[in-house]
């Protein structure tokens, strides 16, 4: 009797192209929402060109990058918001044992203060800022997630931004876990346009391998509109 093939799961292959120690590096780099080279990507992931350039065709095939050509140089990026919440439930999965001794190097504890997620804010500064627009009641819900309300709106205007039409093929404002707080920091459209809203005020600016750095204007002009104690 002949045995009937089986099929491997997708979700095999992908784990196995994620597993690798070079490309989840780069992936994590990625998560950024920023494009990287090539050669920006072999940096971070400590390996030579010829040996990223692989990893990249392998991460291509997988659809979990895109790549964009741009004069002499090809630019690459997470293909989309999924791969981007996949990768954050990897890493809420890999640290639940983290014990709290682990956040204790300098690196770690910075990533953990303030980071950018695929373009908005997390970490404690971005658990903070969720807490802060529910607890003024800036949000109410919706059938994807929530909408801005009249109050959210005059808070929006009091920090010099104006409220964001929502876009047709982006949900608005929904809540993603953070896999360090194990609390909610708020994703989608509005928390992207906060977190650009506040690098170009000049109270946050980004830092290396994902790390976001509250200014000392920003500790002046949006730690104190933030509810809560300071956490970056």
């Amino acid at each position: 009797m002949t045995t009937p093939k089986t099929h491997e799961p997708r979700l095999a292959r992908v784990a196995a192209i994620v597993a690798d120690p070079a490309r989840s590096r780069m992936l994590c780099l990625l998560l950024s929402g920023e494009s990287a080279t090539a050669g920006e990507l072999a940096k971070a992931a400590s390996v030579a060109p010829s040996t990223a350039s692989e990893h990249l065709r392998k991460l291509l095939d997988a659809g979990l990058v895109a790549g964009e050509s741009r004069g002499r140089h090809r630019y690459f990026r997470l293909a989309d918001p999924q791969v981007a919440h996949a990768l954050e439930a990897l890493a809420l999965v890999a640290e639940r044992g983290a014990r709290d001794a682990a956040w204790e190097h300098p690196g770690r504890r910075r990533l953990r203060a303030a980071r950018c997620c695929y373009g908005h804010l997390a970490g404690q500064l971005g658990v903070r800022l969720f807490g802060t627009l529910l607890e003024r009641g800036a949000l109410c819900a919706a059938h994807d997630g929530y909408a801005l309300t009249d109050a959210g709106r005059a808070w929006l205007s009091s920090l010099g931004l104006s409220p964001p039409a929502p876009a047709s093929r982006r949900r608005y404002a929904y809540a993603c876990m953070d896999w360090s707080e194990r609390r909610d920091h708020l994703a989608g459209q509005l928390a992207s346009e906060l977190f650009r809203h506040f690098i170009d005020r000049g109270w946050l600016r980004r830092g290396p391998d994902r790390v976001v750095e509250v200014t000392p204007q920003g500790v002046r002009e949006l730690l104190p509109r933030l509810s809560g104690a300071a956490s970056a």
